[in-house]
C-alpha cells in the first residue's frame, strides 16, 4: 500500500492530483497514479495554459476545429475562445471516464474531476450559473465538479447550482469569513433542492438518490497566504516595526493557522442539528480542499502544506512535484487537529504586529481571479498565433 493510499485508508483523506494534461492520459500515466491512490483530477485555466502551450497534444484537435472555422470563413477571438472549450472538455470527459470506477466504488464520494468556468466572468452571478449548467449538460457526467470561484458573486451562484441538483467545487478560498458564506450557499443550497422535490411530490428514496447525486468541496487556499503574510512581515522588518525574532516566529505560518481554523468552522457547521437534518435524508457534507499546497518557499519543507493538514473528511489536491515528494516521505497520519491553540495564537499574533488578514485574503482573491484571467488571455493568443501560423493569414480579434 503506498502513503497515498494509506492517506485515505488510515486518515479519511482523498488526495486529488492538482493537475491534467492530455499525455497523462494517453499514456497511461493517469491510471499508474490511480493506482498510486490518487483520487481525483483538479483543472483550472493556468494548467490548461501550461499544457496546451508546452505539448503538441492538442494540436490535431485545435487544427480540426480552426479549419471547420477557417472554410466557413468565421475566425474570429470567441472561436477560439470555442476551441479551448472543446479541447479542456475532452481532457475533463476522458478523465471522467477513467476515475468513473472509482466514482462508483465510492459511492460518489471520490472520482471527480473538476473544470472552471471561465475566469471573465468570475464577478458575474448569471453568467457563472449559465457556463456552470453548460458545462453540466454538455459533458454529462455525474462525477463532473464545476469551478466557481468564491467572489462576492460566485457565492449566489453556487447557491443555485446546487439547488438545481449541480455539484460544484467553490474556488479561491481565502478568508474564514468567505467560507462561511462558501458552506451556507451549499446548506441553504440543498434545503432548497429538498424543498423543491417535496414540492414536485417525490418520496423519501427519490429524495435521498438526488440529495446524494449532490457533491461539493470548498477549495481553501493556503501556500499563497503564506507568500502575501511573508512579503507584508518583511516590509515591516525593514521598515523596523518588527525584529527579527517575530519573523522567525511568525513566517511561514499563516497559511496552515488559516486552514485549521476553517477545519474547525467546518467541524461545527456540520454538526449542527441543521445539517444533521439535511444528512439524515441523504446530503453529503461539503469537504474542505487544501489548494495551492506546493510550497512556494524553498526554505520551508517540500511536504509542509500535505503534512500538517491531513484530517477526516478533507481533500488535499497536489501538484505534481508535491505528490512524488509524498510518494516518497510522506506521513500519512492525522494532523490537522493538532496545533489550533499555535494557530489562534499566530493570527492574533499577526494582528498586533500589524498584519490585517481581510486586507490579505481579499488582495488574494482579487489576484487569484487576476491571474486565472491573465493565464487565460495568454492561452488564447497562443492558440491565435498557432492559428496564424497554420493558415498563414492574420484572425480578427
Amino acid at each position: 500500500m503506498t502513503r497515498l493510499n494509506e492517506l485515505y485508508e488510515l486518515c479519511n483523506q482523498s488526495p486529488w492530483l492538482d493537475n491534467l494534461r492530455r499525455d497523462y492520459l494517453k499514456n497511461g500515466h493517469m491510471a499508474y497514479l490511480i493506482e498510486q491512490g490518487v483520487r481525483g483530477v483538479t483543472s483550472n485555466p493556468t494548467i490548461f495554459a501550461k499544457s496546451m502551450e508546452s505539448i503538441d497534444d492538442y494540436d490535431e484537435q485545435f487544427y480540426s476545429l480552426i479549419e471547420n472555422a477557417y472554410k466557413q470563413d468565421n475566425v474570429q477571438a470567441d472561436q477560439l475562445e470555442d476551441a479551448y472549450w472543446a479541447m479542456a472538455m475532452k481532457d475533463v470527459t476522458d478523465a471522467l471516464d477513467l476515475f468513473a470506477p472509482l466514482y462508483e466504488a465510492s459511492q460518489g464520494t471520490d472520482g471527480f474531476v473538476s473544470l472552471e468556468v471561465s475566469p471573465f466572468i468570475a464577478n458575474d452571478t448569471k453568467s457563472t450559473i449559465k457556463a456552470a449548467k453548460w458545462l453540466h449538460e454538455e459533458i454529462n457526467r455525474p462525477n463532473l465538479l464545476t469551478k466557481v470561484p468564491a467572489t462576492k458573486e460566485g457565492i449566489p451562484a453556487v447557491q443555485q447550482l446546487i439547488s438545481q441538483g449541480h455539484s460544484v467545487n467553490v474556488t479561491l478560498i481565502f478568508s474564514h469569513s468567505r467560507y462561511e458564506e462558501v458552506m451556507e450557499a451549499y446548506i441553504t443550497g440543498l434545503e432548497q433542492l429538498t424543498s423543491r422535490l417535496v414540492d414536485l411530490g417525490k418520496d423519501q428514496t427519490e429524495i435521498a438518490r438526488s440529495l446524494g447525486a449532490v457533491s461539493s468541496v470548498a477549495s481553501f487556499f493556503v501556500s499563497r497566504i503564506d507568500t502575501e503574510v511573508d512579503k507584508r512581515l518583511a516590509h515591516l522588518e525593514q521598515m523596523g516595526k518588527i525584529d527579527s525574532s517575530a519573523m522567525v516566529e511568525l513566517a511561514g505560518k499563516a497559511g496552515l493557522s488559516q486552514a485549521k481554523l476553517a477545519y474547525k468552522l467546518f467541524r461545527h457547521t456540520f454538526s449542527t442539528p441543521r445539517w444533521q437534518a439535511l444528512a439524515a435524508i441523504g446530503a453529503k457534507v461539503q469537504r474542505p480542499l487544501w489548494a495551492s499546497t506546493s510550497t512556494k518557499n524553498p526554505a520551508y519543507p517540500d511536504l509542509l502544506y500535505v503534512d500538517n493538514l491531513i484530517g477526516d473528511q478533507t481533500v488535499n489536491t497536489i501538484p505534481d512535484t508535491t505528490l512524488d515528494a509524498f510518494l516518497d516521505h510522506g506521513t500519512p497520519k492525522p494532523t490537522i487537529d493538532t496545533g489550533r491553540d499555535a494557530a489562534e495564537n499566530t493570527l492574533a499574533k499577526l494582528h498586533t504586529v500589524g498584519i490585517d488578514m481581510d486586507n490579505v485574503t481579499q488582495v488574494l482573491e482579487d489576484e487569484g481571479v487576476k491571474s486565472f484571467t491573465k493565464s487565460f488571455e495568454g492561452l488564447l493568443e497562443t492558440l491565435n498565433k498557432k492559428a496564424q501560423k497554420k493558415h498563414g493569414e492574420e484572425y480578427r480579434s
